[in-house]
């Protein structure tokens, strides 16, 4: 597998991102620009990652194409083309968004987050995204959410057969999918059923922690590797067992310190 981060790391120029993150040990990365930066500087942060052996794991997106305002719908619908396009050229392994709300917030929890009308939005909707960028070389996914199309793997299988695009595949983020005590108390099952339903459509994989606090209700917070109970060891393994040159990119630390102090833990792993 190739570690990474989501940070690019404090920096002034592609090759000095570049050698920041080889000195941290990645050897996958998040592309720090987007579509609308000048193709200039697209091209010498796309050839510093390939001088530096990086693999471009992920090109986010993270704009609710589902969004209720029509113009805003739109607008995101074209970003996330672009962004697949951007994908593309770069050669990278995903681009990748979540579902889409069906509320005020791009993210948000909401009922109608799970009608069947929803379900069949995202599947029109990814269908129209990767038929409008005409990926050649990359996949759209979609990252899971635990409030959001797909909760887990078999909501992911179903919408990999509904969408029937070559290029849709799958970007894995098990810890976004532990929301209830089954899968929490038995992680090790889920990891597994995750890899033998959609093993051969995952891209890229995200890596944090997730602890069960032990006030009522049932209440899990995301936090940093080794801070909580996810089996990462057992995670990274099964991975690596899957594609030895899988991405696994640590994300949603606050600080480049914390992001080098996790990465060593990770690497100690």
């Amino acid at each position: 597998m190739r570690l990474g981060t989501s940070s690019p790391l404090g920096h002034s120029t592609p090759e000095e991102w570049a050698g920041n993150q080889i000195k941290l040990g990645c050897r996958a990365v998040n592309f720090p620009l987007d579509c609308n930066a000048p193709k200039e500087l697209i091209d010498r942060y796309k050839n510093a990652a390939e001088e530096a052996g990086l693999m471009i794991a992920e090109v986010g997106i993270w704009r609710n194409a589902m969004s209720l305002d029509e113009e805003e719908r739109k607008a995101n619908t074209e970003y996330c083309v672009k962004q697949l396009k951007l994908a593309d050229y770069l050669n990278a392994r995903c681009a990748v968004n979540v579902a889409g709300a069906i509320g005020p917030r791009w993210d948000g929890h909401y009922k109608a987050n799970f009608t069947e009308e929803t379900r069949k939005m995202i599947v029109s909707k990814t269908q129209e995204i990767i038929d409008k960028a005409e990926p050649e070389k990359t996949f759209f996914t979609l990252e899971p959410m635990p409030w959001m199309f797909p909760t887990g793997p078999e909501e992911y299988l179903r919408l990999i057969g509904d969408i029937n695009r070559e290029k849709f595949a799958v970007h894995l983020d098990p810890i976004n999918m532990i929301n209830s005590a089954e899968r929490y108390f038995d992680i090790e099952k889920f990891l597994d059923k995750c890899i033998s339903l959609l093993g051969d459509k995952i891209r890229s994989c995200h890596i944090k922690d997730v602890h069960l606090k032990e006030e009522y209700t049932f209440q899990l917070e995301e936090c940093a590797p080794g801070l909580g109970e996810f089996p990462l060891k057992y995670y990274m393994e099964k991975i690596d067992e899957l594609d030895p040159e899988m991405p696994i990119i640590l994300e949603h630390l606050s600080t480049d310190e914390d992001y080098i102090k996790y990465m060593e833990y990770l690497k100690k792993l």
